[in-house]
Protein backbone atom coordinates (compact mmCIF):
# COMPACT_ATOMS: atom_id res chain seq x y z
CA UNK A 1 0.00 0.00 0.00
CA UNK A 2 1.67 3.40 -1.13
CA UNK A 3 0.49 6.57 1.07
CA UNK A 4 1.52 10.02 -0.64
CA UNK A 5 0.92 13.63 0.02
CA UNK A 6 -0.49 16.37 -1.27
CA UNK A 7 0.10 19.51 0.80
CA UNK A 8 -0.86 23.41 0.37
CA UNK A 9 -4.56 22.49 -0.65
CA UNK A 10 -5.33 26.07 0.57
CA UNK A 11 -7.91 27.23 -1.91
CA UNK A 12 -11.38 27.90 -2.66
CA UNK A 13 -15.33 26.51 -1.53
CA UNK A 14 -20.17 20.74 1.21
CA UNK A 15 -23.55 20.57 2.36
CA UNK A 16 -23.95 20.26 6.39
CA UNK A 17 -24.07 21.40 9.96
CA UNK A 18 -21.55 21.61 12.27
CA UNK A 19 -20.12 18.34 12.04
CA UNK A 20 -19.10 19.09 8.87
CA UNK A 21 -17.14 21.61 9.57
CA UNK A 22 -13.65 21.63 11.15
CA UNK A 23 -14.83 23.37 14.39
CA UNK A 24 -13.63 22.64 17.64
CA UNK A 25 -15.70 23.32 21.06
CA UNK A 26 -13.22 26.73 21.23
CA UNK A 27 -11.35 28.76 19.09
CA UNK A 28 -8.81 29.69 21.20
CA UNK A 29 -5.75 28.33 20.44
CA UNK A 30 -6.74 27.48 16.68
CA UNK A 31 -3.98 27.12 13.84
CA UNK A 32 -4.04 29.50 11.10
CA UNK A 33 -4.23 26.79 8.71
CA UNK A 34 -7.32 25.54 10.47
CA UNK A 35 -8.89 28.56 10.36
CA UNK A 36 -8.14 28.85 6.27
CA UNK A 37 -9.53 25.49 5.70
CA UNK A 38 -12.60 26.43 7.89
CA UNK A 39 -13.16 29.60 6.21
CA UNK A 40 -12.66 27.56 2.93
CA UNK A 41 -15.13 24.74 3.91
CA UNK A 42 -17.76 27.64 4.78
CA UNK A 43 -17.45 29.18 1.93
CA UNK A 44 -17.90 25.96 -0.40
CA UNK A 45 -20.82 25.01 1.54
CA UNK A 46 -22.40 28.14 0.53
CA UNK A 47 -21.24 27.90 -3.27
CA UNK A 48 -22.48 24.53 -2.89
CA UNK A 49 -26.25 25.17 -1.61
CA UNK A 50 -26.85 27.56 -4.46
CA UNK A 51 -25.81 25.04 -7.16
CA UNK A 52 -27.65 22.16 -5.31
CA UNK A 53 -30.81 22.63 -7.32
CA UNK A 54 -29.18 22.74 -10.65
CA UNK A 55 -28.25 19.39 -9.71
CA UNK A 56 -31.51 17.22 -8.44
CA UNK A 57 -32.14 16.21 -12.24
CA UNK A 58 -30.21 13.51 -13.64
CA UNK A 59 -27.97 14.38 -16.31
CA UNK A 60 -28.77 13.51 -19.92
CA UNK A 61 -27.00 11.40 -21.66
CA UNK A 62 -25.27 11.72 -24.79
CA UNK A 63 -23.62 9.44 -27.08
CA UNK A 64 -19.70 9.06 -27.38
CA UNK A 65 -18.67 12.01 -29.13
CA UNK A 66 -16.97 11.10 -32.53
CA UNK A 67 -13.96 12.77 -34.29
CA UNK A 68 -14.07 13.26 -38.45
CA UNK A 69 -11.27 11.76 -39.26
CA UNK A 70 -8.59 13.75 -41.59
CA UNK A 71 -7.84 13.16 -45.37
CA UNK A 72 -5.65 10.11 -45.71
CA UNK A 73 -6.13 9.07 -42.61
CA UNK A 74 -7.97 5.94 -40.39
CA UNK A 75 -10.83 7.00 -38.39
CA UNK A 76 -9.69 6.31 -34.58
CA UNK A 77 -12.26 5.93 -31.34
CA UNK A 78 -13.07 9.32 -29.77
CA UNK A 79 -12.62 7.25 -26.44
CA UNK A 80 -8.68 7.25 -25.84
CA UNK A 81 -9.72 6.62 -22.23
CA UNK A 82 -12.41 5.23 -20.08
CA UNK A 83 -15.24 7.12 -19.20
CA UNK A 84 -14.84 8.66 -15.50
CA UNK A 85 -18.01 8.49 -13.38
CA UNK A 86 -18.60 10.70 -10.53
CA UNK A 87 -20.68 9.51 -7.57
CA UNK A 88 -21.24 11.86 -4.95
CA UNK A 89 -21.70 11.68 -1.16
CA UNK A 90 -24.63 11.58 1.37
CA UNK A 91 -27.40 13.77 0.81
CA UNK A 92 -25.73 15.34 -1.81
CA UNK A 93 -26.06 14.84 -5.99
CA UNK A 94 -23.77 15.51 -8.92
CA UNK A 95 -23.50 19.12 -8.72
CA UNK A 96 -20.76 18.86 -6.43
CA UNK A 97 -18.39 17.43 -9.31
CA UNK A 98 -18.72 20.59 -11.02
CA UNK A 99 -15.30 21.68 -10.97
CA UNK A 100 -13.68 18.40 -11.02
CA UNK A 101 -16.07 17.78 -14.34
CA UNK A 102 -14.74 21.34 -15.55
CA UNK A 103 -10.68 20.27 -14.97
CA UNK A 104 -11.31 16.46 -16.54
CA UNK A 105 -12.64 18.08 -19.56
CA UNK A 106 -10.42 20.30 -19.90
CA UNK A 107 -7.55 18.04 -20.03
CA UNK A 108 -8.71 15.15 -22.39
CA UNK A 109 -11.36 13.26 -20.52
CA UNK A 110 -14.30 13.27 -23.46
CA UNK A 111 -16.86 10.95 -21.56
CA UNK A 112 -17.67 11.70 -17.99
CA UNK A 113 -21.07 10.76 -16.29
CA UNK A 114 -22.00 12.20 -13.52
CA UNK A 115 -24.86 10.05 -11.56
CA UNK A 116 -27.06 10.25 -9.03
CA UNK A 117 -28.66 8.10 -6.57
CA UNK A 118 -31.79 8.80 -4.57
CA UNK A 119 -31.34 10.95 -1.25
CA UNK A 120 -33.74 8.02 -0.01
CA UNK A 121 -31.38 5.60 -0.64
CA UNK A 122 -31.20 3.23 3.03
CA UNK A 123 -29.17 0.00 1.63
CA UNK A 124 -25.20 0.83 -0.05
CA UNK A 125 -25.93 -2.68 -1.10
CA UNK A 126 -29.17 -1.99 -3.38
CA UNK A 127 -27.25 1.69 -4.09
CA UNK A 128 -24.41 -0.47 -5.19
CA UNK A 129 -26.27 -2.67 -7.70
CA UNK A 130 -27.84 0.32 -9.23
CA UNK A 131 -24.88 1.26 -9.74
CA UNK A 132 -23.52 -1.72 -11.45
CA UNK A 133 -26.60 -1.26 -13.99
CA UNK A 134 -26.02 2.06 -15.19
CA UNK A 135 -21.91 1.26 -15.31
CA UNK A 136 -23.34 -1.50 -18.03
CA UNK A 137 -25.13 1.09 -19.42
CA UNK A 138 -22.40 3.50 -19.49
CA UNK A 139 -20.07 0.32 -21.19
CA UNK A 140 -22.70 -0.27 -23.71
CA UNK A 141 -23.12 3.41 -24.63
CA UNK A 142 -19.39 4.04 -25.35
CA UNK A 143 -18.39 0.98 -26.77
CA UNK A 144 -15.88 0.81 -23.47
CA UNK A 145 -14.97 -2.63 -21.27
CA UNK A 146 -13.97 -0.40 -18.40
CA UNK A 147 -14.85 2.46 -16.73
CA UNK A 148 -13.17 5.02 -14.07
CA UNK A 149 -14.93 6.18 -11.02
CA UNK A 150 -14.68 9.31 -8.53
CA UNK A 151 -16.36 9.16 -5.38
CA UNK A 152 -16.86 11.11 -2.82
CA UNK A 153 -17.71 10.19 0.97
CA UNK A 154 -20.08 7.88 0.66
CA UNK A 155 -19.96 7.35 -2.74
CA UNK A 156 -16.73 6.05 -3.05
CA UNK A 157 -18.11 3.19 -0.23
CA UNK A 158 -20.45 2.71 -2.49
CA UNK A 159 -18.28 2.09 -5.71
CA UNK A 160 -16.02 -0.08 -3.37
CA UNK A 161 -18.73 -2.71 -2.50
CA UNK A 162 -19.54 -2.68 -6.43
CA UNK A 163 -16.30 -3.51 -7.01
CA UNK A 164 -15.59 -6.15 -4.23
CA UNK A 165 -18.99 -7.72 -3.42
CA UNK A 166 -20.92 -7.71 -6.67
CA UNK A 167 -17.87 -8.44 -9.34
CA UNK A 168 -17.29 -4.80 -10.20
CA UNK A 169 -13.53 -4.87 -10.75
CA UNK A 170 -14.54 -6.37 -14.31
CA UNK A 171 -15.71 -3.13 -15.41
CA UNK A 172 -13.71 -0.37 -13.02
CA UNK A 173 -10.26 -0.03 -14.41
CA UNK A 174 -9.17 2.57 -11.50
CA UNK A 175 -11.19 3.45 -8.42
CA UNK A 176 -10.17 7.20 -6.83
CA UNK A 177 -12.16 8.07 -3.52
CA UNK A 178 -12.70 11.13 -2.02
CA UNK A 179 -12.93 11.35 2.15
CA UNK A 180 -14.77 8.13 1.98
CA UNK A 181 -15.31 6.02 5.44
CA UNK A 182 -13.12 2.86 4.54
CA UNK A 183 -12.95 1.44 7.83
CA UNK A 184 -16.24 2.97 8.98
CA UNK A 185 -16.74 6.91 11.09
CA UNK A 186 -17.96 7.16 14.54
CA UNK A 187 -18.77 10.60 13.52
CA UNK A 188 -22.38 12.41 14.50
CA UNK A 189 -23.93 9.64 16.38
CA UNK A 190 -27.06 11.60 16.70
CA UNK A 191 -27.41 10.30 12.59
CA UNK A 192 -27.63 6.68 13.54
CA UNK A 193 -31.23 6.84 12.73
CA UNK A 194 -30.94 6.93 9.31
CA UNK A 195 -29.76 3.20 8.20
CA UNK A 196 -27.33 4.36 5.59
CA UNK A 197 -25.51 6.11 8.23
CA UNK A 198 -25.30 2.96 10.44
CA UNK A 199 -23.79 1.22 7.52
CA UNK A 200 -21.49 3.66 7.37
CA UNK A 201 -20.40 2.89 11.52
CA UNK A 202 -17.21 0.82 12.15
CA UNK A 203 -18.23 -2.93 12.87
CA UNK A 204 -21.28 -2.70 10.53
CA UNK A 205 -22.36 -5.62 8.56
CA UNK A 206 -21.10 -3.30 5.49
CA UNK A 207 -18.03 -2.89 6.68
CA UNK A 208 -17.19 -5.85 7.75
CA UNK A 209 -18.26 -7.38 4.06
CA UNK A 210 -15.96 -5.00 2.67
CA UNK A 211 -12.86 -6.53 5.21
CA UNK A 212 -13.22 -9.79 3.95
CA UNK A 213 -10.78 -11.16 1.37
CA UNK A 214 -10.93 -10.28 -2.11
CA UNK A 215 -8.53 -12.27 -4.34
CA UNK A 216 -7.87 -11.44 -7.58
CA UNK A 217 -9.21 -8.19 -7.16
CA UNK A 218 -8.51 -5.96 -10.98
CA UNK A 219 -9.19 -2.64 -9.77
CA UNK A 220 -6.72 0.04 -8.14
CA UNK A 221 -7.42 2.23 -5.90
CA UNK A 222 -6.09 5.79 -5.05
CA UNK A 223 -7.51 7.46 -1.86
CA UNK A 224 -7.41 11.17 -0.85
CA UNK A 225 -7.97 11.41 3.03
CA UNK A 226 -7.34 14.73 4.57
CA UNK A 227 -5.36 15.44 7.57
CA UNK A 228 -8.94 18.16 8.51
CA UNK A 229 -11.23 16.29 7.67
CA UNK A 230 -13.50 15.97 10.49
CA UNK A 231 -16.19 13.43 9.02
CA UNK A 232 -13.91 10.67 9.06
CA UNK A 233 -13.33 9.57 13.12
CA UNK A 234 -10.68 8.55 13.33
CA UNK A 235 -8.63 10.47 10.07
CA UNK A 236 -7.06 6.99 9.21
CA UNK A 237 -10.41 5.42 8.31
CA UNK A 238 -10.39 7.49 5.30
CA UNK A 239 -7.48 5.03 4.22
CA UNK A 240 -7.99 1.74 2.12
CA UNK A 241 -5.97 -0.71 3.78
CA UNK A 242 -6.60 -4.40 2.39
CA UNK A 243 -4.34 -6.88 1.97
CA UNK A 244 -5.66 -8.06 -1.78
CA UNK A 245 -6.40 -4.49 -2.75
CA UNK A 246 -4.06 -2.28 -4.87
CA UNK A 247 -4.40 0.57 -3.19
CA UNK A 248 -2.58 3.98 -2.88
CA UNK A 249 -3.21 6.40 -0.23
CA UNK A 250 -2.74 10.25 -0.56
CA UNK A 251 -2.15 12.82 2.10
CA UNK A 252 -3.90 16.22 1.75
CA UNK A 253 -2.75 18.72 4.13
CA UNK A 254 -5.20 21.67 4.84
CA UNK A 255 -8.38 21.65 3.74
CA UNK A 256 -11.78 19.83 4.94
CA UNK A 257 -14.42 17.29 3.84
CA UNK A 258 -15.83 19.50 2.00
CA UNK A 259 -13.23 20.99 -0.54
CA UNK A 260 -12.11 17.53 -1.40
CA UNK A 261 -14.10 17.21 -4.40
CA UNK A 262 -13.84 20.93 -5.40
CA UNK A 263 -10.18 21.61 -5.17
CA UNK A 264 -8.14 22.35 -8.00
CA UNK A 265 -5.16 20.76 -6.29
CA UNK A 266 -7.09 17.85 -5.48
CA UNK A 267 -8.50 17.36 -8.77
CA UNK A 268 -4.93 17.42 -10.68
CA UNK A 269 -4.03 14.38 -8.25
CA UNK A 270 -7.42 13.19 -9.35
CA UNK A 271 -6.35 13.12 -13.06
CA UNK A 272 -3.12 11.72 -12.66
CA UNK A 273 -4.76 9.13 -10.41
CA UNK A 274 -6.81 8.49 -13.84
CA UNK A 275 -4.47 8.71 -15.81
CA UNK A 276 -1.69 6.03 -13.75
CA UNK A 277 0.84 8.60 -13.33
CA UNK A 278 0.49 9.99 -9.61
CA UNK A 279 3.76 7.97 -7.59
CA UNK A 280 4.42 8.76 -4.32
CA UNK A 281 7.38 6.69 -1.74
CA UNK A 282 5.84 4.19 0.67
CA UNK A 283 5.20 5.61 4.20
CA UNK A 284 3.19 5.37 7.09
CA UNK A 285 -0.66 5.94 6.53
CA UNK A 286 -1.24 7.06 10.17
CA UNK A 287 -2.31 10.64 10.35
CA UNK A 288 0.89 12.38 11.34
CA UNK A 289 3.23 9.75 11.07
CA UNK A 290 4.66 11.12 7.57
CA UNK A 291 5.71 14.76 6.57
CA UNK A 292 7.33 14.05 2.71
CA UNK A 293 5.31 12.88 -0.10
CA UNK A 294 3.95 14.40 -3.32
CA UNK A 295 3.23 17.70 -3.17
CA UNK A 296 0.95 19.13 -6.07
CA UNK A 297 -0.21 23.07 -5.32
Amino acid sequence: MKVTQVTRALLPFPPFPRQLLPIPGTLAGLSLALLKATALEIAILAGHLILYPSGIIQERRAPAPRIPAQEGTAQLPAQARPPVVLLHGFIDNRSVFLLLRRSLAQHGTQQIVSLNYSPLTCDIRTAATLLGRHIEEICERSDSERVDIVGHSLGGLIARYYVQRLAGDNRVRTLVTLGTPHSGTRVAPLANAHPIVRQMRPGSAVIEELALPAPGCRTRFVSFWSDLDHLMDPLETACLDHADLLAQNVRVSGIGHLALPVHPAVATGVRQALEGTYAGPAEDPRPGAHDGGLTVA
